[in-house]
């Protein structure tokens, strides 16, 4: 008999074949394709040579019983369902049968709906399974570390850190000037923990004002504030089980910020308006390019939500310090824009272009890189972009930086403060990693940096 296209195939094991038959029978007429079995010896067999979606099969036979089918079959194929029948006699039989994986029991007699009712459920199930390990693998593929192009020592050390920091549920907090890659990283995390079937939500807390950013992270009830016009969960809610990105962290106001500690420390979010809390399961990563200990000093930002976030922390480095780095993602770059730009011409970057690149700042660090890339992908008129062909930023030269020797002779004290300052903006506006770079101590640098009354010579 031809098998009938679309239907689940389920191999029926009874060793009264007359029983097997019957069962197939009834399967089939309720839209299985379903095969009868006398045996284990003879079920293996064909569990090996033919694809089936599920099996139901006897406990009770000779020679080898139905758990040693059950347990051979699921060898073969952990994810597809057995049912086992049993007489009322083995219900013990039938319970160790479930220990061992079976989806489900019956006990004879039983009517065949019931069999075809449990036979839906689990095959249902198995494919939701299967869709989750799809969409796991999809997901990371998709945000693998692959996707985080560097051989230099400062992408290593990030990369080292990944390896360290993925598979824990610990906050993380990245962070980096803008455009390094923050969003990137994050859904790496994601997408190499064990949550990487679960949501992945994110949410930039600049780009909303605080009222409806409380809203939006913790929910809201119906009548809760103007507008509230039906239950909002929230984006904890959201993301249970799963991650939650918020970026931008050091935006936030101090309020809300006190009310994030609350959700983190005790693990629930009580939704705006509400009177109950509900428990919630999130990672959380957290992103920034401030120094949110100059934020603290500053009273714009609590100590104690700090302490919290910064349990892991992770620093991307800026495009201009992993120079070395940049002919790599160049290449990677041109690629991904003739895949969005089908009808470009570009293959490369002539090697003049490619060193006023590496002589260029990158103030917008790699998604300028990106941009610039994607510019010469459009406007390119043949198959290697060359000077002629960046934007005048990077056509012109890379801008002088602010130098300590540049003009007139400078007395000592204002040659420290514009080094200091210089060095302070290259480094992302970052005391403590200015302070290391430059051998001194943060008092020092602060010190140089608040000179700016001093007077400058003529």
């Amino acid at each position: 008999m031809q098998r009938p296209e679309g239907r689940p195939r389920v191999l029926v094991v009874d060793d009264k074949i007359e029983m097997a038959e019957t069962l197939a029978d009834g399967l089939f007429d309720r839209g299985y394709d379903a095969a009868a079995c006398a045996s284990s010896h003879k079920a293996l067999a064909r569990l090996q040579a033919e694809p089936f979606d599920a099996l139901v099969t006897d406990l009770r036979m000779p020679g080898d019983d139905g758990l040693e089918l059950l347990r051979a079959a699921r060898r073969l194929d952990p994810n597809r369902p057995v049912i086992v029948m049993t007489a009322y006699g083995a219900v013990e039989t039938a319970i160790e049968s479930i220990r061992q994986g079976a989806y489900h029991y019956l006990t004879k007699p039983f009517k065949l709906d019931e069999l075809a009712v449990y036979l839906g459920r689990a095959l249902d199930e198995a494919r939701v399974r299967h869709e989750a390990s799809a969409l796991r693998s999809a997901l990371r593929e998709q945000f693998s570390r692959k996707h985080l192009l560097g051989q230099g020592p400062a992408m290593r050390r990030v990369f080292a850190l990944l390896d360290r920091v993925a598979s824990t549920s610990a906050p993380v907090l990245l962070l980096g000037e803008t455009g390094t890659g923050k969003g990137l990283v994050a859904r790496t995390l994601h997408a190499e923990s064990d949550r990487a079937g679960a949501p992945f939500v994110t949410v930039n807390c600049a780009a909303l004002p605080e009222p409806l950013l409380e809203s939006e992270l913790f929910g809201h009830v119906k009548g809760a504030f103007t507008g509230a016009t039906s239950n909002h969960p929230g984006l904890f809610v959201e993301a249970h089980r799963g991650t939650l990105f918020l970026d931008e962290i050091g935006e936030m106001g101090l309020a809300l910020q006190a009310k994030l500690l609350d959700v983190l420390e005790r693990r629930v979010v009580r939704p705006v308006g509400a009177s109950k809390e509900r428990p919630v399961d999130v990672r959380l990563v957290a992103a920034t390019h401030r120094d949110l200990r100059e934020r603290v000093r500053a009273g714009a930002f609590r100590d104690d939500l700090l302490y919290r976030l910064d349990v892991l922390s992770i620093e991307l480095p800026p495009l201009r310090a992993r120079a070395e780095d940049l002919p790599l993602l160049v290449h990677h770059f041109v690629a991904q824009m003739r895949e969005r730009h089908p009808g470009s011409r570009l293959r490369s970057v002539a090697r003049p272009a490619l060193e006023r690149m590496l002589a260029y700042p990158w103030p917008g660090n790699v998604r300028e890189l990106a941009h610039v890339v994607e510019r010469l992908a459009v406007l390119s008129a043949g198959e290697e972009a060359g000077l002629d062909d960046l934007p005048p930023s990077l056509r012109e030269g890379a801008p002088a930086g602010p130098g300590p020797f540049e003009g007139p002779v400078l007395p000592i004290r204002e040659v420290e403060r514009r080094y200091a300052q210089w060095a302070y903006e290259q480094l992302g506006r970052n005391q403590v990693r200015t302070a290391e770079r430059l051998g001194i101590d943060r008092k020092t640098l602060a010190k140089w940096l608040a000179r700016d009354d001093e007077p400058k010579a003529e």
